[in-house]
Order: C-alpha cells, then structure tokens, then sequence
C-alpha cells in the first residue's frame, strides 16, 4: 500500500527534535547576548537555527493532521517551558533565601531570632547585637491592619456602587479615576503622608489632648490604605458584574428589595473573589517599603498603640542592605533572614486564600 504524498514520518521527528532543541538554543543565546561573550556569532547562530529550522518546516509540510499535532507540540511546549521558568525563579528565590538565612543562624539561634523583643542590630565590628523579630512583625501587621481597615470598607463599597448603582457615564468616569492611584508611584504616597496627613493626624490629636508623634503608624495606615483602594475596587467590581443577572432578578421576583438583593444574593455569590482581592490587597500591603521608609522611619518599638512610631520587615531590610555593609556579618544575613520570614508569611497567606476560597465556592456554588 503506497503511503499517502506528504505522509513522511522522519519529517515529523526532525521537526519535533528542531522544536524540542529551539527553546535551548534561544535560551543559550540571549544568555550569551545578555553577558556580552561572543555576541554577534551567537546572535547570527540564533538566526540560522531559527530560520534554517521553519524553513525546513515550511517546505516540508505534512498533511493538516500531522500539522495540527505540530502546532500543539510547540503550544504544550511553550506554556509547559513558561510554567518551568516560574517554578524555576521561586524555587531559586526561596533556596538563596534559605542558603544565606542558614549561615545568619551560625551568629544568631533561631529562639532568639523568632522569639526575641529587641530589635537592635551591631553597628560596631564584631558585634552582634539583638535580632528579635517580634518588633518588626508587630509594627507590619499594625500598619497593615490599618490600611485594611481603610480599604476593604472604601473598596469593597465602591465595587459595588459601580456594579450596581452607578449610571454608564459616572461608571466610565469613578471608575478610570479610581485605577489611577493603583499608577501613582509609593514615593508620591509617601511625601503625601509626611506633607498632609501626618500634620492632619497631629492636628486632630491636638484638639483632643493626645500627643501623636509624627512617625505614627496611624498616618502609614492610612495612606497605604488609600494605595491599595484600587486592588480591592477593581477586582471586587468585575467579581460582582460576572455574578449572573438571573440572581438578582430571581430575588426581586421573591419579594426583596434591590439593595437586599445585593446583600444577600450577589455579595455572597461573588465572595469567594472578594476574599482573593482582599487577600491580595493584604500580601500587597505587607510587602510596600517606600511609605514607610518615608513616613514611618526605623523605630523598632514593640507597641500595638497606632499613635506610635513603628517599623516593619521591608523596612529594615532596606536598612540592613544599604550603604557600605560587611557582607559576611549578621547583620547583613539578617536581611535574608527577615526575607525569608516574610517569604514564609506570604505562602502562609496564598494558603489561607486557597482555601477560604474552596470553602465559600464549595458553599455557594
């Protein structure tokens, strides 16, 4: 029996062998470009391999089954060598993270580092210092408590005006404006906060008698609640305008109200979403540096009082990395150390999501 013209099967492995070795070849080269060795011959190579290689494909091009197979080759094998890159770069942060946190707990044991209530790393040459972590976490999760409480009310409403009350053109108009703070750089945020809310905050504290210092974790509280508005707005309104129309209608058909059907038909629906944005608000607002840097300062003070300066993880940091530092001293490894606490609290959270999110679809699915 003749074989069908075009039907040609070492065609087909050649191929599949090209596009198996293109994506090494590609890698190879843009690492040789990016490090300057040999850059014109790799380049020319690239070119030669990718050109040379669909061009052979081009002319030798079997029939549409085989083709097709081709294509979804090549699609598999670039969403699979996406999804390796990702794997690859947080299981490389997470490993250089560890390597250096392992020789900071040869100076400083792993009680003291986790337990501790004094925060004061050795300046002098040889000193060790005290690296309690508990300070830190203390003024990050007061900082970020604050600005939750700012933005999960002001986005969480603003979502749902713009889903189900506000007319086409204040939509068009509330809702641009809204996503611009989510553009404006932290450093913005953090000359506002020193300029006009910090003043503010001291001002009202004045009237009322309370000394309020001017570093106070209520005032970074509140301006990163305001950057963070849009991360919960946003996503909470294309969640709550995905919930079908059916529902509501369904409950205005039962008797109830516009604004209880959205309270207890659509909201609840659409939860499991709304948590994920609230959630990523909240991983988003552990990890900003800038405001507080600014606004906020390094006091490392152990105090749940939000009128008082505090620090956090990111902070101190950028501290411990900055300026003319001995690379192999604890105080330079506790950054990595404080990295790698912080990597930890994230996972913890995604975790967390995951499954609040499984359980509220799980109910109201």
């Amino acid at each position: 029996m003749s074989q069908p013209k075009g039907d040609n099967s070492p065609n087909i492995n050649i191929k599949l062998t090209f596009l198996a070795l293109l994506p090494i070849t590609i890698a190879l080269g843009f690492y040789n470009l990016f490090s300057h060795n040999n850059m014109w011959i790799w380049a020319g190579l690239m070119l030669v391999v990718v050109t040379t290689g669909y061009g052979f494909i081009w002319k030798n091009k079997a029939p549409v089954a085989k083709g097709r197979r081709v294509i979804e080759f090549v699609a598999r094998t670039l969403i699979l060598l996406c999804a390796a890159i990702t794997i690859f770069v947080t299981a490389a942060i997470a490993f250089a993270l560890v390597a250096e946190s392992v020789n900071f707990f040869k100076f400083v044991s792993p009680a003291d580092f986790f337990f501790g209530l004094k925060w004061q790393p050795g300046v002098a040459h040889g000193q060790t210092g005290s690296f309690g972590i508990i300070p830190l976490l203390t003024g990050t999760l007061l900082i970020t408590a604050i600005a939750m409480l700012v933005a999960v009310p002001l986005g969480l409403l603003s979502a749902i005006y713009l889903s189900s009350y506000a007319r086409p053109v204040a939509r068009d108009i509330i809702k641009p404006l809204l996503e611009i703070l989510a553009g404006v750089p932290t450093v913005v945020y953090g000359f506002f906060a020193i300029i006009a809310i910090a003043p503010l905050i001291q001002a009202i504290g004045e009237l009322f008698g309370v000394s309020i210092v001017a570093e106070s974790a209520l005032g970074v509280g509140i301006v990163m609640g305001i950057m963070i508005i849009p991360y919960i707005s946003s996503l909470s309104d294309d969640i709550l305008r995905s919930v079908p129309q059916h529902m509501q209608e369904g409950s205005l058909a039962i008797g109830a109200t516009y604004s209880e059907g959205i309270k207890r038909v659509i909201v609840p629906a659409a939860m499991p979403g709304i948590l994920a944005a609230i959630l990523l608000a909240f991983s988003r607002a552990i990890g900003e540096t800038m405001i507080v840097v600014m606004a906020a300062g390094y006091s490392a003070n152990l105090t749940a009082n939000p009128l008082d300066a505090v620090t956090t993880i990111t902070v101190q940091i950028v501290s411990l990395l900055t300026g003319d530092q001995e690379f192999s001293s604890p105080k330079t490894f506790a950054a990595y150390a404080l990295g790698l606490s912080l990597f930890v609290m994230t996972l913890i959270l995604n975790v967390i999501a995951m499954r609040i999110v499984k359980h509220y679809r799980k109910k109201y699915a």
